[in-house]
């Protein structure tokens, strides 16, 4: 999930006119320490996450001014209590064998620090139906007129269908996951990588007479990286939100989009669902979601055409006749023995992500992962 924190922040304070450069003051005090909340509560048999965080100024990093030592709690509509653990540090948790959320159950946080008390409505866990489909579609990116060379990319798109039209706001989110294969005889040879969505995806289907989605764009996956090189797989989450949440992402996703527009909506006018008891003129920055949550994953095994090669910077040296130990390992690692040969001489790199592709993943094959 994109940090709200950082979106959120975001503002503008120049404004073009023709001819000359105004000042503008959006009158957003960029000193002020407001809490952020982040955080959601699923059907899923998992733990659940709630993080807190002061705003920081702008130009410092996001995420540094962890909210730590307070009381998290989440009540249901029966009253029952559940107390959440700090683990770690600004990031309060539930345990998974106590707390599960329910469709049809309704939520609210509350949250205790530094004398103050911070508390949401109760939040009604939407029922979400499944995926219904999640394909691809080859991309031509760039092909050259009268020539061969032609650069494919893949477009990732998603179905889905609620025939009890009680889902009518979708959002999604994905974690991508890729074999990531080092083209020499080397120890680390194959590692997998992930990366987690930054991107906001959500579809109102309300103005429709169905609440239906027919190939909406997840991802467009590029040659721009290795990612279609080997074997990607793509696991996508869909969410049911409420009419308020949806209009809290779509906020959000157009700052995020159009930053730099003068007439643009204001970060600090987007409102979450989160409020002071003690002030309620005091800004508090994020959303609590309750959502019912399915997934789907989906392989890429494929011929892509125009895939760069993207190692060759790797061979930087060779060495020859005795390889010697200083340095090896550490300042230079071998990616091409020869040692047979006559003289002996080896292939060196001084860059380690090219001997050693646990430097971009990891070397333990993931659980789901499929051979082809």
């Amino acid at each position: 999930m994109i940090r709200l924190s950082a979106i959120i922040l975001m503002f503008y304070i120049l404004s073009l006119a023709e001819g000359c450069t105004i000042e503008f003051d959006p009158e957003i005090r960029t000193d002020e320490e407001l809490l952020v909340v982040e955080g959601m509560i699923t059907d899923q048999n998992s733990v659940n996450r709630i993080k807190l965080s002061l705003s920081t100024r702008i130009g410092k990093p996001v995420g540094t001014n962890k909210v730590t030592g307070a009381v998290v709690t989440i009540t249901d509509e029966n009253g029952i209590v559940t107390t959440l653990r700090e683990s770690p540090a600004g990031t309060y948790v539930t345990d998974s064998t106590v707390f599960r959320g329910r469709t049809g159950g309704r939520y609210a946080l509350n949250v205790k620090v530094n004398g103050k008390s911070y508390e949401t409505g109760f939040v009604e866990m939407l029922p979400v139906p499944p995926i219904n489909s999640l394909y691809y579609e080859k991309v031509v990116i760039t092909a050259a007129r009268d020539s061969n060379d032609i650069d494919e990319g893949a477009r990732i798109y998603v179905d889905s269908y609620d025939p009890s039209g009680k889902c009518l706001f979708f959002r999604w989110d994905y974690v991508e996951t890729w074999e990531y294969q080092i083209p020499y005889n080397v120890v680390n040879k194959i590692c997998w990588v992930t990366e987690r969505s930054d991107e906001i995806l959500v579809k109102n289907t309300s103005l429709y007479s169905q609440a239906k989605v027919s190939k909406f764009p997840v991802l467009f996956v590029s040659n721009k990286s290795d990612r279609l090189k080997e074997t990607y797989s793509i696991l996508v989450r869909q969410y049911s939100v409420s009419e308020e949440e949806y209009n809290f992402w779509e906020k959000i996703r157009n700052v995020s989009q159009n930053v730099g527009n003068l007439y643009d909506v204001t970060p600090m006018s987007i409102q979450g669902n989160i409020r002071c008891c003690d002030d309620p003129e005091e800004t508090v920055l994020g959303y609590f979601s309750v959502s019912a949550v399915t997934e789907k994953r989906l392989f890429i095994h494929d011929t892509f055409l125009g895939l760069p090669v993207f190692v060759t910077y790797c061979a930087t040296d060779t060495l020859q006749g005795v390889l010697p130990d200083t340095g090896l390992n550490s300042d230079y690692w071998v990616i091409e023995d020869f040692s047979d040969e006559i003289p002996p001489f080896w292939v060196i790199t001084t860059f380690k992500e090219c001997a050693d592709c646990s430097t971009r993943g990891t070397k333990v094959r993931p659980p789901f992962w499929e051979e082809f």
